[in-house]
């Protein structure tokens, strides 16, 4: 890879319940989602390690967006959904 064409950025999957909250977000939770997206698929390892297990908790607290998801052996970036991932509801800061 030349250094021009910058990193190559991870693919990102959406799975069940991920997309049916997707139908339900506003124009302007949608936007912020998909910045929260962007800066996940240029650098996957973003979200804290959830103990004993796969994935990662992403938390924006400026956008108000919390995005669980994990990471595939070919950079795969497979967001699951949660009750509070795409409502606005990540966590606030102490």
């Amino acid at each position: 890879m030349s250094p021009e064409h910058g990193p190559r950025r991870s693919q990102v999957v959406l799975v069940e319940p991920a997309l049916s909250q997707l139908q339900k977000l506003t124009a302007a939770e949608t936007h912020r989602l998909d910045r929260a997206i962007v800066a996940i698929r240029v650098n996957p390892e973003l979200g804290a390690l959830v103990p004993d297990t796969l994935l990662r908790d992403y938390v924006d607290d400026v956008d108000g967006v919390r995005v669980i998801y994990y990471v595939t052996a070919l950079r795969t970036v497979v967001i699951r959904g949660s009750r509070s991932v795409f409502a606005g509801e990540g966590r606030k800061a102490a």
